[in-house]
């Protein structure tokens, strides 16, 4: 990985609209060996996929809840079972199993109080959880997508 697949990296991650020909000519490089080195980055899996950022707000789902869960259901049954919930529900749009006092981190966007009351009921109805927490994001301070790659 050298400073042009760098470049061209933190260049899609934060605009994939831009044409071959113009990320080359922001890089440095030619338009074939500039796409050459896109398809290499997306076969060897650095490019996972490219997608559109959607406004919550638009989409009336604003409302941004972290939930923590505790359990003492430590098995691969257990995690199955919730990780198919998770999957199910668009509502969770990132979920983690965490180390230390909590075991699992679900980040849920949804449009309101009456909203997250509904998700939370069909929650507790799927697992047997010790303890669920929740916790309602005031204001979003930073927000990206973008992996940094300044570590390669």
């Amino acid at each position: 990985m050298d400073k042009y697949d760098k470049q061209l990296i933190k260049l899609l991650q934060t605009d994939t609209t831009q044409s071959v020909s113009e990320l080359a000519a922001r890089v440095g490089l030619s338009s074939t060996p500039c796409w050459r080195r896109i398809q290499a980055l997306e076969k060897n899996g650095v490019l996972t996929r490219r997608v559109a950022l959607a406004n919550a707000e638009k989409l009336n789902v604003g409302l941004c809840v972290f939930v923590t869960v505790r359990t003492n259901q430590h098995n691969p049954e257990w995690l199955e079972k919730f990780a198919r919930f998770t999957e199910e529900m668009d509502e969770v749009v990132e979920f983690y199993r965490l180390s230390g006092n909590v075991d699992y981190l679900l980040k849920v966007m949804i449009p309101d109080m009456k909203a997250y009351d509904t998700f939370y009921k069909r929650l507790i109805q799927q697992a047997d959880f010790s303890d669920i927490s929740s916790s309602f994001a005031m204001e979003q301070i930073k927000y990206t997508t973008a992996l940094p790659v300044d570590y390669l």
